[in-house]
């Protein structure tokens, strides 16, 4: 028999002991080959029933005859716990090193890492013959904005925030705000990371200020863990703290944003809102739009980049910093053309 097919057979089988329950009545052969089904194994009732076979003396495997089907259990005072990974552990680790890696301590991905291993080699083994274990090679996430390369950090960095954070310790760095020319000396107090597209964000507060703020962590110059904790702040929750706009890069507030829109933009809208109470009127060929929505930086950006798809009616502040923009932006084209 060739090596591959007898890897194939081996993990279906090692798949198959595990899906036995400790005690009796057991499982029948036809539950286990539909279970083995679900997992993605091309497999039927008599090959089910040929491995069970074929393990029963190697195991400590029992058959429940009182009644037909058979039940297959483990005996009981006998150990089901297997080595390795199960197919579904495997697709879940290939998961997760595949998108959240980047929000993982050192010190955990380097236990997972012996892990991260094995399971490619499994799904690998599997994939000419089981579907689940391709699973991983058919879907993607994807940014739904202009793709950016994650920026350069400096070496160590992300670790020592990341390990700040894990143990709720303070953490001293050199940081270089955006448009400074000088990094300066920050005593912080981390709070939690967040992932936004390609850049990692240290949510924390400074010294003893009880403001939280957002650092992007690329602009850490250096950074070293301290021996002291970090203050608490029983009132702060990530999910509240993102749902209020702060990634958005927002203060909080919030406009009731009135715009005519165009019937392509109506289209997107319709399937995507940009919020729970938005509305979609029809206006000749236009549409307006009318919703409650975090007055940030990302609003005004997303409004920008619509170009003419899009006209702000309301508020009259936003509008005339929609406008200010696109004035400088049409004087800076007309320059070129002159």
């Amino acid at each position: 028999m060739p090596a591959g097919k007898t890897q194939s057979s081996l993990a279906r089988q090692w798949e198959l002991l595990r899906r036995l329950p400790s005690r009796g009545p057991g499982k029948t052969a036809k539950h286990l080959t539909e279970e083995l089904k679900d997992a993605g194994f091309d497999v039927t009732k008599r090959t089910v029933e040929r491995d069970l076979s074929d393990l029963y003396d190697a195991f400590d495997l029992a058959c429940n005859n009182a009644g037909v089907p058979y039940g297959w259990h483990w005996i009981p005072g006998a150990s089901p716990e297997l080595p390795g990974l199960t197919l579904a552990e495997a697709l879940s680790l290939r998961l997760l090193e595949n998108y959240l890696k980047p929000l993982l301590p050192a010190s955990i991905l380097s236990v997972l890492a012996p892990r991260f291993s094995s399971a490619t080699k499994k799904l690998d083994l599997l994939a000419d013959e089981n579907s689940v274990a391709r699973w991983t090679d058919k879907v993607r996430a994807i940014s739904p904005s202009l793709p950016f390369l994650p920026p350069k950090m400096a070496e160590g960095v992300l670790e020592t925030v990341q390990e700040a954070v894990l143990l709720e310790r303070q953490i001293e760095v050199e940081y270089k705000a955006f448009h400074a020319t000088e990094a300066t000396t920050q005593r912080l107090h981390p709070l939690a990371i967040v992932q936004r597209g390609p850049v990692t964000y240290l949510v924390a507060t400074a010294f003893d200020y009880g403001d939280i703020r957002l650092y992007a962590v690329h602009r850490i110059v250096a950074a070293k863990l301290t021996e002291e904790p970090a203050k608490s702040n029983n009132d702060f929750n990530l999910d509240t703290y993102i749902a209020h706009g702060a990634l958005q890069f927002s203060d909080g507030e919030t406009i009731r944003l009135e715009a005519r829109i165009s019937e392509n933009l109506a289209w997107v809208l319709r399937e995507t809102p940009i919020s729970e109470d938005m509305t979609l009127e029809a206006e000749g060929e236009k549409w307006k739009l009318t919703a409650t929505v975090a007055d940030s930086w990302q609003l005004q950006w997303w409004v920008l980049s619509q170009g003419v798809g899009i006209t702000i009616l309301a508020p009259k502040a936003f509008r005339a910093a929609i406008a200010e923009e696109l004035e400088q932006s049409l004087a800076g084209y007309r320059d070129c053309i002159q």
